[in-house]
């Protein structure tokens, strides 16, 4: 049986998987979310504080994983900066259970946008499953033919991935070909049609009222959002060359092209479609960029165009499982989770059974909407996570001055500090936040709760040295 993880991985591949992870499907999908937030042009400064977030905390995920380049990476990290043998096997306990919520979450968004550009090609997939329409629960009352196309395209992925690393790698390469050709046609179609005068803000749009700070900070989530990612070669640590290169560059690199591309897509995308008709297509359900090939180029492109941000969204996903499988893994190894975790394929020595527990859980939440599932995968990932590693990245340079750190970040400790008054606005500054802390309070217990038991019984922290 294989027992560990091979360093196979290289910067290209790196990046790739990064880039894949962060374009996504999201950018095709949230923008009338984002302009609905803000009621105009003016949306774009949630972009712009977006990146702006994204390269402060991009540093902090360069610097702990260039330190600490092993399977998993946030579990890795939280259980060094906390304790390895004190808190912090609480912490990063509690980290990969909220991963077992936000993975999901976040892979099952990606599904989702899959499945309403295929619903612009096939509308028929935008009507309600009439089984479930009659059942009195508002979340089963409005279930779509689409929801069950994103759950099979997840089943769709575990079958993909189940299989080497370099097997993989190949498949990830022949998918990210079509997610810069697809980007690349959106912002070449929408700078070919652009027309200036749709991208003026009305007068007073930056007031400084309750309202406008509501809307920027949801604004900001979902632009937060379509950035993540370009920490995903973190997760894969344990199988990346020369990580101490590699590492910082796969992630800086991914964020200084993709932050470019999105802004010239999304001015592109409001150079042609009137930001009104974007903003009452709030709810999400509009295949935005299909709409503007549609009105560039014809039914026909459009239609070729909707395959080729399937495509897109395909590839994000598959990235993010990939990555995403590792992290349970590694803590079930480390003996900090449920044994079957830790578990490799006999043959191609990847952890398999971790593979199948985020892609099948992935698969329940397609049935959700994606504006809740966006919402929610966001306050408890900045909760039970961003916030613990932007503290944390101070915390250790403090106790441990002397590690050895391949890479430091940049202007310290002032990007740890901007990333986390970045996360704590969009936190609190949103008229629903209260509903998202609700969510992530509930992950947060039930996790303590778990790990309290499980130590108890182990004999571990803070139960050392107690006769179960």
């Amino acid at each position: 049986m294989t027992s560990q993880l091979k360093r196979q991985l290289g910067l290209g591949n790196a990046i790739s998987l990064n880039m894949m992870n962060m374009i996504g499907v999201g950018p095709f999908i949230t923008l009338p979310l984002v302009v609905a937030a803000m009621g105009g042009p003016q949306a774009m400064l949630g972009w712009i504080i977006g990146a702006v977030i994204a390269v402060c905390d991009g540093l902090v995920w360069a610097e702990l994983g260039a330190a600490m380049p092993e399977a998993g990476g946030s579990y890795a990290f939280l259980r060094e900066i906390y304790g390895r043998d004190g808190a912090g096997r609480w912490i990063s306990f509690l980290y990969i259970w909220q991963l077992g919520f936000s993975a999901p979450l976040s892979i099952a968004s990606g599904c989702i946008g899959l499945a309403q550009y295929a619903g612009y090609l096939w509308p028929g997939l935008n009507h309600t499953l009439p089984s479930f329409s009659r059942l009195p629960l508002p979340v089963f009352s409005h279930l779509r033919w689409s929801s069950v196309v994103a759950a099979a395209t997840c089943l769709l992925l575990l079958v993909l991935l189940y299989r080497n690393l370099n097997t993989v790698t190949r498949l990830a390469w022949a998918l990210w070909t079509g997610v810069l050709l697809t980007i690349g046609s959106v912002i070449f179609a929408g700078m070919t049609h652009f027309h200036l005068s749709q991208l003026a803000i009305a007068p007073g749009a930056f007031h400084g009222s309750p309202s406008f700070f509501q809307g920027l900070g949801a604004a900001t989530l979902i632009a937060t959002y379509d950035y993540w990612g370009y920490y995903s070669v973190c997760f894969l640590g344990g199988e990346v060359r020369n990580p101490g290169k590699t590492i910082p560059r796969a992630v800086l690199f991914s964020i200084a092209i993709v932050a470019v591309l999105y802004l010239a897509m999304n001015i592109s995308v409001l150079g042609v479609i009137p930001w009104q008709e974007l903003a009452k297509q709030g709810d999400g359900r509009y295949a935005v960029v299909a709409i503007l090939m549609q009105r560039t180029f014809g039914a026909t492109v459009a239609r070729i165009f909707a395959l080729l941000v399937m495509w897109t969204a395909f590839a994000s996903v598959f990235s993010l499982l990939l990555a995403y499988s590792r992290a349970p893994y590694a803590a079930a190894l480390d003996g900090n989770y449920f044994r079957s975790f830790a578990r490799l394929h006999p043959r191609h020595g990847f952890p398999d059974f971790s593979l199948l527990a985020l892609g099948i859980v992935a698969a329940i939440f397609c049935f959700f909407d994606l504006s809740r599932v966006i919402a929610a995968l966001v306050a408890i990932r900045i909760l039970l996570q961003y916030v613990l590693q932007q503290a944390g990245v101070i915390l250790l340079r403090i106790r441990r001055p002397d590690m050895e750190r391949p890479f430091r970040l940049w202007l310290y400790p002032l990007p740890p500090l901007f990333a986390l008054a970045g996360f704590l606005f969009i936190l609190f500054s949103r008229r629903d936040a209260m509903r998202e802390f609700v969510y992530a309070g509930l992950v947060a217990a039930t996790g303590s709760i778990l790990y309290f038991v499980r130590a108890y019984r182990q004999n571990k922290w803070p139960f050392i040295g107690h006769q179960p």
